[in-house]
């Protein structure tokens, strides 16, 4: 898209160096040193701290839904197949990332939370303990959005070192994780380290656009894995690669692009294809945008915007309230109510409903309404 519409076509080359032994590999391929000799922001060495970390990656994953959501509602797929295809793709495998943070939760003996108000404060919000510049708002497809989702997926540089808290980045965060698990392993050995019930293991899931795969956490071995799936689909097989190891299941003839490239390609117009590196940039086919072909939703709504009654409003809150009835049914499925997982894609296209009703209800006279992800009390859940 040219400057007129507000579209960037160019981007300056992304070009990380790597330091260390290549051959001594973490979770994303950088060196083993960065790890193993770099002490962690907010070290983790408790079980109870593990504990504590494992449940902010859950909040960690879930805080980035609703801006995806957001981003993936305001376009019309016939006019923006290529955005609804990237985001698309993206949100999936959030919810996988949720999914495979709850399982690591699981197996190290606590209990995943998700129904909880402090899962859906006020929009603009920040990242949950991570670095406060990093703000998360609902915004609609466009420029904006695109430049906070560049930022939240955003590389690690290669010797950045682990951070427990306040971290810069996701890949430096999970990076702590994993220095606190491999730490506990070695000083009280696996057995006690891994104490969760096998049986609250979830490995079944609705994770039709990717294939990446939600799997059990049973030891060390498949953590890491788990913790593996994660950091390469957001920053690909090394820091800052535009690959990850999955197959891309749109384009089968190439693996998966991970998510800050596949946001790269919507802002620079092009797709990636094999051959091409962080500094070549992307040489494929054209990735074509429509302006025209997305909602003006107003960026961060709230309910307080309009009366008790108002039409908007109500469907605000019904959303609301389907919304909250879905983060109860995943918190189910977590603790050992694995059926409810099946009733979780019901409310999804519930949710898909009521979002497009305010996405085409005008809401003055440039924007269109839009969900508010508000918390609601189950007691006034419908």
């Amino acid at each position: 898209m040219d400057g007129n519409g507000g579209w960037p076509t160019t981007a300056t080359a992304v070009v990380l160096t790597r330091v260390g032994d290549p051959s001594e590999k973490t979770l994303n391929n950088s060196p083993q040193l960065n790890i193993d000799e770099t002490p962690a922001k907010a070290p983790i060495t408790t079980l109870e701290s593990l504990r504590e970390h494992l449940q902010w990656a859950i909040e960690l994953e879930h805080a980035t839904l609703p801006p995806y959501l957001c981003a993936l509602y305001s376009l019309d797929p016939q006019r923006n197949p290529d955005a609804v295809q990237a985001v698309s793709g993206v949100f999936v495998e959030e919810m996988l990332h949720l999914a495979l943070a709850a399982n690591l939760l699981n197996a190290v003996g606590g209990q995943p939370v998700l129904d909880a108000p402090h899962m859906l404060p006020v929009h603009p919000r920040a990242l949950p303990h991570g670095d406060r510049s990093m703000q998360l708002s609902l915004l609609p497809f466009g420029p904006d959005a695109l430049e906070m989702f560049l930022r939240l997926e955003q590389p690690a540089l290669p010797d950045a070192g682990p951070e427990g808290d306040d971290y810069e980045t996701i890949g430096q965060f999970y990076d702590a994780i994993e220095q606190g698990l491999r730490n506990l392993c070695a000083e009280l050995g696996e057995q006690k380290v891994f104490s969760g019930d096998p049986a609250r293991q979830v490995t079944a899931g609705p994770f039709g656009h990717t294939s990446g795969k939600l799997t059990a956490v049973t030891d060390l071995a498949s953590a890491l894995a788990a913790m593996q799936e994660i950091v390469e689909q957001g920053e690909g097989t090394e820091r800052g690669a535009v690959w990850d190891s999955d197959q891309d299941v749109f384009h089968p003839e190439r693996h998966e692009v991970s998510h800050y490239y596949r946001f790269l390609e919507l802002k620079l117009g092009r797709r990636y294809q094999p051959g091409d590196t962080p500094q070549t940039g992307p040489t494929g086919e054209p990735v074509v945008v429509d302006p025209e072909g997305i909602y003006p939703m107003r960026p961060n709504p709230r309910l307080e915007d309009h009366p008790v009654g108002d039409p908007i409003r109500s469907v605000q809150t019904q959303f609301n309230q389907a919304y909250c009835t879905l983060l109860q049914q995943l918190e189910q499925t977590f603790n050992g109510v694995p059926q409810a997982l099946g009733a979780s894609m019901g409310t999804m296209y519930m949710l898909k409903g009521k979002a497009q009703s305010l996405l085409q209800t005008l809401d003055g006279d440039e924007n269109t309404a839009g969900p508010t992800f508000q918390y609601v009390t189950p007691e006034l859940r419908s």
